[in-house]
């Protein structure tokens, strides 16, 4: 036989014992599984179960504005709702002024004028600002709150220079409050502007809106000249003079006082006093009954590069004094006037005298200008430096400003 055969026979039998061995085995665990109970397996930990995947299903986000507090009314947005709560908050402080005056001629016996402007309440004692001359030269004065509540009011203190005038009422009716009063040195082109007034003494407590269209505008008038005025757009007539130029959280910014118009209506440009000259004027007058202007005392010609070729003058620009207040500032500290007559094309002109070129270093072009800077940089009692030439040599002279007398106001 090969030893291959043999080999194979021998692991067939090892193959068989095996079997048998095992089957042995599984028989004894059996028996001693069922004499000490069920096989325990060591416990495994318990999987999480899995949460289902969620459904997606498309979302449409609605994003809604925050309302703002001065919404009020249905159907107005926001800008408009901005201008309702303005004109409910600040139009019964806003008056219609009627104003009396007894004319007397040496033809007709006296008889009575009516004028018509607008106001605002300043104060809780009853003061009213207005414009100097909606009160000028009134012999009484009525203020309607509306609704056919008119009471008379007296004249406290006026400001021609400045178009200003406070007139005051025994009491206000309930519920009406003053004005906030804002800050006009922060205001730019463009903001709103809201003016509430009473156009032609007819239309009480009428509202326009516009913008700021310009700052610091000089306007001169009939009678006065208005430095630093606010232009707006907000429509302003006749009868609206001293009322209310408001931004829109409804603070005082400006008070109407004139317009620019060929026919006397609204032509878009209007001008207001601006706030910061009525509180710094305001107060003085209550208190005093006046405004004190810085005064100088001087007058005279502003030099053109043609006056001063006419009288051969060493500049072509600055100003030629011409006359001096008796009493004046500036004579008592030895300014010089006219020295003597001349005639110039077909008028006849004061010459000779000193030519002012500067105050405090700030060179002047017109007598406009001087005024301008006694009245933004200067008080009464303020000491001044002149730079004059007198005869063609330079000069500069130590002036202190006097209060302007109220005959010239």
């Amino acid at each position: 036989m090969n030893s291959l055969g043999r080999d194979t026979g021998s692991g067939v039998a090892e193959v068989c014992v095996r079997r048998h061995s095992i089957l042995f085995v599984f028989s004894l665990l059996a028996l001693a599984a069922l004499a000490c109970g069920p096989l325990r397996l060591p416990s495994l930990p318990r999987l999480a179960t899995p949460t289902p995947a969620p459904t997606m299903t498309p979302v449409i986000m609605v994003v809604t504005a925050t309302p703002d507090p001065l919404a009020v009314a249905a159907g107005a947005d926001l800008a408009e709702e901005r201008v309702i709560r303005v004109y409910e908050q600040a139009s019964p402080a806003v008056v219609n002024i009627t104003s009396r005056v007894v004319v007397r001629s040496f033809f007709f016996s006296a008889y009575p004028e009516e004028g018509s402007g607008s106001g605002f309440v300043w104060d809780a004692q009853g003061h009213i600002v207005t414009n100097y001359h909606v009160v000028e030269n009134a012999d009484s004065l009525a203020v309607n709150f509306g609704d056919d509540n008119a009471v008379r009011a007296t004249v406290v203190g006026t400001d021609p220079h400045n178009d200003l005038a406070v007139i005051l009422v025994d009491t206000l009716p309930a519920g009406v409050e003053p004005l906030v009063v804002g800050d006009s040195s922060t205001l730019r082109v463009g903001q709103t502007a809201i003016a509430i007034g009473n156009p032609f003494g007819q239309f009480e407590r009428t509202l326009t809106t516009g913008v700021v269209s310009a700052l610091n505008r000089t306007i001169e008038t009939d009678s006065q000249v208005l430095r630093g005025a606010i232009q707006t757009d907000a429509s302003i007539n006749r009868g609206n003079s001293g009322g209310p130029l408001l931004d829109s959280l409804g603070r005082l910014i400006g008070v109407n006082s004139a317009i620019f118009s060929p026919s006397g209506t609204s032509a878009g440009v209007g001008f207001a006093i601006p706030v910061n000259t009525v509180k710094k004027v305001v107060p003085v007058l209550i208190e005093r009954g006046r405004f004190p202007h810085p005064w100088l005392g001087a007058i005279g010609y502003d030099i053109t590069p043609r006056l001063a070729q006419q009288l051969s003058l060493p500049v072509e620009q600055g100003l030629l004094v011409a006359q001096l207040y008796e009493g004046s500032p500036a004579l008592q500290a030895g300014v010089q006037g006219a020295r003597r007559e001349v005639i110039v094309g077909n008028r006849r002109m004061f010459a000779g005298g000193d030519i002012i070129t500067a105050i405090d270093e700030q060179p002047l072009r017109a007598w406009k200008d001087l005024d301008a800077y006694l009245e933004a940089k200067t008080e009464v009692g303020q000491g001044i430096t002149l730079h004059l030439l007198r005869e063609g040599q330079a000069q500069t002279i130590t002036i202190e400003l006097a209060e302007e007398p109220p005959h010239l106001s």
